[in-house]
C-alpha cells in the first residue's frame, strides 16, 4: 500500500526492545572495586545489575545516554548503601538487605529522571577484604569463629551444670519429704549410707573379743601378711 514519510530528520524511526533484560557488571574488568563501609573498613565489591526498558518514549527522549545513566546510578546507590552497613554485614548475612536497598534507591533516582528504566535485580557476586589485608582479615574471622565456638561451649557447660543442680535439688526435696514423714528412720538411713560410703574406701579391722591389747599394729600386720614369702636360699654347694 501507500507509504508516507515526513522529511528528514522527522523520518527517523528508532525501535526499542522493551522485553530484553540488560546486564551491567561492576567492575567491568578484574580490577578491585573498593568501597568504604559504615564501620570505616574497606571492602572489595563486585556486583551485577539487571534492567529493562519500561517506557520507550521516556527511554529515548528523557535521557541522552541510558546505559551510562544506569551505571552511574548503580555506583552511587551501592556506595551510599554500603556506607551505612558494616563490613561483616557486607560480606556475610547482610547481602540480601543491601541488594534490596540498592534496587529501591536506584529506582527512585531513575524515576526522578523520568528515564523509563526499570531495575530488575542487583546481585552481589563478590564481597571480600582487599588483597593487601586479606590474610589479616582471615585471621580476624578465624578468631571471631573461635570466640563464638568458646561461647557455645560455655553455654553448653552452663546448661549441663544447671541440669545437674536441678537433679540434685529434686533428689534433696525427695529425701526431705521422707524425712518430714519419718525423721528418725530417715536420719538413721542417711547415717548408715554415709558410713558405708566412707568406710568402703578405708582399711578396717574389727575386734569384738574383750580384753584385747589396747594397741595392735593390725594394718601393718595385714600388709606384711599380704607380701609373698621369700624363696628359700639354696645351700652352698647344692646343685641348682
Amino acid at each position: 500500500g501507500w507509504r508516507f514519510t515526513l522529511p528528514a530528520p522527522l523520518s527517523l524511526v528508532e525501535t526499542v526492545d522493551v522485553q530484553a533484560i540488560r546486564d551491567e557488571k561492576f567492575p567491568e574488568t578484574d580490577r578491585e572495586n573498593l568501597m568504604l563501609t559504615g564501620d570505616q573498613n574497606i571492602v572489595d565489591l563486585a556486583y551485577l545489575v539487571q534492567w529493562k526498558v519500561r517506557s520507550a518514549p521516556d527511554y529515548v527522549f528523557q535521557v541522552a545516554r541510558p546505559r551510562d545513566t544506569v551505571r552511574d546510578t548503580a555506583e552511587t546507590a551501592m556506595r551510599a548503601v554500603v556506607a551505612n552497613a558494616t563490613l561483616n554485614d557486607t560480606i556475610t548475612s547482610g547481602r540480601a538487605k543491601i541488594e534490596g536497598e540498592v534496587i529501591a534507591l536506584m529506582q527512585q533516582i531513575l524515576d526522578e529522571y523520568n528515564s523509563g528504566i526499570e531495575i530488575q535485580s542487583v546481585s552481589i557476586q563478590k564481597a571480600a577484604a582487599p588483597q593487601a589485608v586479606d590474610e589479616e582479615f582471615k585471621q580476624v574471622t578465624a578468631a571471631q569463629q573461635q570466640a563464638q565456638a568458646n561461647k557455645n561451649n560455655a553455654n553448653a557447660w552452663a546448661q549441663q551444670q544447671l541440669a545437674t543442680a536441678q537433679g540434685e535439688a529434686a533428689e534433696f526435696d525427695k529425701i526431705y519429704e521422707q524425712y518430714r514423714l519419718a525423721p528418725e528412720v530417715t536420719r538413721k538411713r542417711l547415717y548408715y549410707e554415709t558410713m558405708e560410703m566412707v568406710l568402703s574406701k578405708t582399711n578396717k579391722t574389727i575386734v569384738e573379743a574383750p580384753g584385747v591389747t589396747p594397741y595392735l599394729p593390725l594394718p601393718g600386720l595385714a600388709r606384711k601378711g599380704a607380701e609373698p614369702a621369700p624363696a628359700d636360699k639354696p645351700a652352698q654347694g647344692a646343685p641348682r
